[in-house]
């Protein structure tokens, strides 16, 4: 292959251009839409002319993936209940670049839910892929000095909100072991045990199926809750999502749910179980994250 030849580029880019995407949007599903647009785009270009084809392809993908935040953005408004990022399946070796494990935790994409799109767009470009201001500017259409002030923004907001996880990744795992342990042997208290005193327990059905509306705050509203929903045919499967261990729930040889934790301090602080359907899709193969 020549390096004029698109396929080559988008081989060698796709996985950044995905992660990019699913940073900003917080689903799978619509990262894959994105860059289909963008492949079908790309297809088109002079790629001889083109002097970067990297920047010019994280450039197409931030502004394709800004159109559709502004879109999910009206459609998360009428979302039934609490909307949770949709979990995606990957190798352990993620868990081995700690930037991007952080970046695509569950607790992590939350709160980059909290930012206005074009502030997530800087502060996911800047902070995890380190795009250069220049380019960053370009992809957002904004002047420099003005990307460099959104950033600045962003990254205080982001600050304030971010998990501070005080566990090395064997604490942090053996953690979740416990966890998984505890809820399929029904061993309350080791599952107390392992539970923060002010846990929060945010679980998403989508009005698909049952699931709490609202978090659910304290460990003993927490255990109720986990209590009266685990079914006695229950298998909890140990399985990676977003670059850390989680869970897997299944019923009765049916896959059912994920659950991925936040572990400070030795406890698990904040727990986020998924249950909706239509999100579990990226969870059957795996996904191939990258930062480069």
């Amino acid at each position: 292959m020549s390096t004029s030849d698109p396929l080559e580029h988008w081989a060698r880019h796709r996985n950044l251009l995905f992660t990019v995407s699913y940073e900003m949007l917080g689903s799978a599903a619509d990262a894959e839409d994105v860059l289909q647009e963008v492949w079908l785009r790309w297809a088109d270009v002079a790629v001889e002319e083109v002097r970067e084809p990297r920047a010019y392809l994280v450039r197409m993908t931030t502004r394709l993936t800004l159109n559709r935040l502004r879109t999910l953005s009206r459609r998360r408004e009428d979302y039934v209940g609490t909307w949770l990022p949709e979990p995606v399946l990957t190798t352990p070796d993620v868990a081995q670049d700690v930037e991007l494990a952080d970046s695509v935790s569950t607790a992590m994409l939350l709160v980059l839910e909290t930012l206005p799109p074009t502030e997530r767009a800087v502060f996911v470009l800047r902070e995890v892929f380190d795009v250069p201001y220049a380019e960053i500017a370009e992809a957002v259409e904004k002047s420099e000095p003005a990307v460099r002030q959104i950033a600045s923004r962003a990254r205080a907001h982001v600050a304030e909100r971010r998990p501070r996880a005080s566990v090395t990744a064997a604490e942090r795992d053996a953690v979740i072991e416990r966890f998984r342990a505890a809820t399929e042997t029904g061993d309350l208290q080791s599952l107390m045990d392992v539970l923060a005193p002010d846990v929060v327990l945010m679980t998403d059905g989508g009005g698909k199926v049952q699931a709490a509306l609202n978090p659910i705050f304290g460990r003993d509203k927490v255990l109720r809750f986990l209590t009266a929903v685990t079914p006695e045919t229950l298998e909890l499967v140990p399985v990676w999502l977003n670059g850390s261990p989680a869970i897997q729930f299944v019923i009765a040889g049916h896959r059912d749910g994920v659950g991925t934790m936040l572990v400070e301090d030795g406890v698990v602080t904040r727990l986020f179980l998924v249950r909706n359907p239509d999100k579990l899709g990226s969870v059957l193969e795996e996904v191939d994250l990258a930062r480069q």
